[in-house]
């Protein structure tokens, strides 16, 4: 996409649908995009491409560092190929706090996938982005689905307690763990391990597959500790044991996750998930298109820099300042008096 034109949303949503591979990349970059004229084309695009691709499954995946996410999805994505699939690999990488910029490797690390004709990497700079995901990932999840990939993995940054926000705005929440002992299970936080819909101890192969089957007793046991899901199949979360490297484990952990899917459209539950994940993406760009509104009002701007020195100086609450500001704004209480 040229960076001096915006392009026409209507003729780029009609390619995207085509199957066009440049004009669904061309669409990625647009949401991605914080021009504002490339927003509103990037929002008639969405309304454009509107109810399309809503069969396809989104798995969100996330891992410790070093656990091997990036063999595994491949691995994985080589596999769903083989099975005649289309899959989008949606990877967030890390953005530099300094400079916002990031390495983006993915597709060096994915290189079979990245040359398989049914498959769409695209890696994303995180841009400071909490929760493991972009900003703009449930847009670019949203065009690769309309484009017809009939699975989208979305790879979080790392893992921790922010990155439960990929489960989300996905279908299945996979936990990728590497074979360890109990002191690396307590460090897992449960907040992610409440999300995880299914946790594969990866590199189950040679010397580490008995530390890797030791790992998943360890992780069933722990979750069987944690109240179960309403709703989903006896027996969820899973733990199972796969081997990126060797294959091993791979087509049984598409089976169980296709077993989970197909359960919860039989239920309604996937589709109550979608309907939640839709309110919960409205909400979040509401604040976020207010906060942004707010931030570059002028009279705002002014009655935080009145406010900064007193701040850093300790002469007022950070509270107490946040208050006068909302005040000047709307016009409220003693503040409206200050009102620049």
């Amino acid at each position: 996409m040229s960076p001096s034109r915006t392009p026409d949303p209507q003729a780029l949503a009609k390619a995207v649908l085509a199957g066009d591979r440049r004009a669904l990349a061309r669409a990625v970059t647009l949401v991605e995009s914080t021009r504002s004229d490339h927003r509103k084309a990037a929002l008639a695009l969405l309304e454009a491409l509107r109810g399309r691709g809503g069969e396809s499954l989104r798995i969100g995946l996330s891992g410790t560092p070093g656990v091997g996410k990036s063999t595994f999805i491949e691995a994985f994505g080589l596999h769903l190929v083989e099975q005649g699939l289309k899959v989008a690999v949606l990877a967030v990488d890390p953005s530099s706090a300094r400079t916002g910029g990031s390495i983006l490797g993915d597709k060096t690390r994915m290189e079979r996938l990245s040359r398989a004709p049914q498959a769409f990497i695209r890696p994303s700079p995180s841009l400071g982005a909490l929760g493991g995901v972009a900003r703009r990932t449930r847009e670019a999840a949203a065009i690769v689905e309309a484009a017809g990939f009939d699975v989208v993995l979305i790879e979080t940054v790392g893992v921790g307690q922010s990155e439960t926000m990929v489960a989300d705005l996905t279908d299945i929440f996979v936990l990728l763990m590497a074979p360890a002992g109990g002191d690396e299970l307590q460090g897992v936080k449960r907040g992610i391990m409440e999300a995880a819909d299914l946790i594969l101890v990866n590199k189950a192969d040679g010397d580490l597959a008995a530390a890797a089957e030791r790992t998943r007793a360890d992780y069933a046991a722990a979750l069987r500790l944690m109240r179960p899901r309403p709703g989903d199949p006896e027996g969820w979360p899973k733990v199972m044991c796969v081997s990126a490297l060797t294959g091993h484990g791979i087509a049984e952990a598409w089976a169980a996750i296709s077993e989970l899917a197909d359960a919860r459209r039989a239920s309604g539950a996937f589709a109550a998930r979608r309907a939640e994940q839709a309110q919960r993406w409205f909400e979040d760009e509401l604040h976020r298109g207010l906060l942004e509104r707010l931030t570059g009002d002028p009279r705002l701007g002014q009655a935080i820099a009145a406010l900064e020195a007193d701040l850093a100086a300790g002469r007022i609450a950070p509270s107490v300042a946040a208050e006068r500001v909302i005040e000047s704004l709307f016009g409220e209480g003693e503040g409206a008096a200050r009102r620049p």
